[in-house]
């Protein structure tokens, strides 16, 4: 085995052993485009334009993922979500 695939296969193990969770907010009908942008500023540290672009996805698809990581940094940003009145889970 080359150490080329040596380090193939390091790094696709690693890849396996990382979890990482999601945060989807879906689509309702009482929250507005500038209330969704604002909090996933403030809750997710999106962009302005990251923030747009997933009230757009949610707005069209009915639902977007917006943060991915470990499930105990996920929790408390899925709660703030949540507490804005945002439909928000993660899987």
């Amino acid at each position: 085995m080359s150490t080329k695939e040596k380090t193939r296969e390091r790094i696709n193990l690693k890849e396996s052993t990382t979890i990482n969770n999601e945060i989807i907010i879906y689509n309702d009908d009482v929250n507005t485009f500038d209330h969704v942008i604002e909090t996933l500023i403030r809750v997710c540290q999106h962009t302005p334009e990251q923030a747009e672009q997933c009230s757009l996805i949610i707005h069209y698809n009915g639902k977007c993922t917006v943060k991915t990581g470990v499930l105990e940094k996920l929790k408390p940003q899925c709660s703030q979500l949540l507490e804005a009145g945002l439909s928000a889970e993660i899987i």
